[in-house]
């Protein structure tokens, strides 16, 4: 276990935050509350990536939650509190989730969602934020901000690099909730297991990633498909061949290779 938590992180209502054989577990904690969004929520959870993020006991870290829900999106106290807000309240209240799903986004570790229970809304795209999401058969999954007039606005411009136009219109559109079979079919998650299996199975893949990848590589993969989207075709080749020229003169590049041409072992 990690005793070295900031302060910040030892004053946590809402989550708790563990790191254990080189995986951070980031835990939405509110559970009697379907681990329902809040302004504070968001806060914490920003604490929590940040500390991940630059915590060197950890190389991969998991998002995952208390109880029965995932997260049903927006706390009811929360949304009657925004009825009171003017514009500017309401665009600082919009940039603290969309710096929040920004973080997770290009966060230099893989970050890995572990959906035991029903994701919605905000829940739904905490969900889908993360690199690799694993979910229970029996968790729904919707964007339903259209149904009680809000805007599913910052989860929109992951959506349409993650799952494409068309699906993404498909679920915004129509609020729908939907199996977790059909959120695995559009893209939104990478893995069903059944839900007695799903902390070990979360866990194995992990640890598969700490013990046989890189972390400098997986870092560097990572930021290089967060920015390859937004540029032309000769642009991104050129960038690519970039990283990939600078990569090839680092440590753990030349570790790699000279394990792979030995025949050895290398424990990452």
């Amino acid at each position: 276990m990690d005793h070295l938590l900031t302060p910040e992180l030892e004053a946590l209502r809402y989550l708790t935050y563990d790191c254990e054989d080189r995986i951070a577990y980031i835990t939405l904690n509110r559970p009697e509350k379907r681990n329902a969004l809040n302004a504070d929520v968001v806060t914490e959870l920003k604490q929590a990536f940040e500390h991940a993020e630059n915590d060197d006991a950890c190389k991969v870290v998991v998002l995952r939650a208390a109880g029965d829900v995932f997260c049903a999106g927006a706390d009811l106290a929360y949304i009657q509190e925004l009825q009171g807000y003017g514009y500017t309240d309401n665009l600082d209240d919009s940039t603290h989730l969309m710096q929040l799903f920004h973080q997770v986004y290009t966060l230099k570790k893989v970050v890995i969602g572990q959906v035991q229970g029903h994701a919605i809304a905000g829940g739904c795209g905490l969900a889908a934020i993360c690199d690799i999401t694993f979910a229970v058969p029996e968790a729904k999954f919707g964007y339903t901000e259209v149904k009680i007039g809000f805007l599913p606005a910052i989860v929109s411009v992951f959506l349409l690099r993650k799952i494409g136009e068309a699906r993404t219109k498909q679920l915004l559109l129509s609020g729908d909730v939907v199996s977790a079979q059909t959120a695995l079919d559009l893209g939104l998650l990478n893995f069903l297991v059944p839900a007695d299996e799903l902390a070990a199975a979360v866990r194995t893949y992990a640890q598969r990633l700490c013990r046989e990848n890189s972390g400098q590589s997986m870092e560097v993969t990572k930021e290089m498909l967060a920015a390859l989207p937004e540029m032309a075709l000769e642009e991104a080749l050129r960038y690519a061949a970039q990283r990939n020229a600078e990569l090839r003169g680092s440590d753990d590049c030349r570790r790699g290779i000279g394990a792979f041409l030995n025949k050895e072992e290398i424990s990452w």
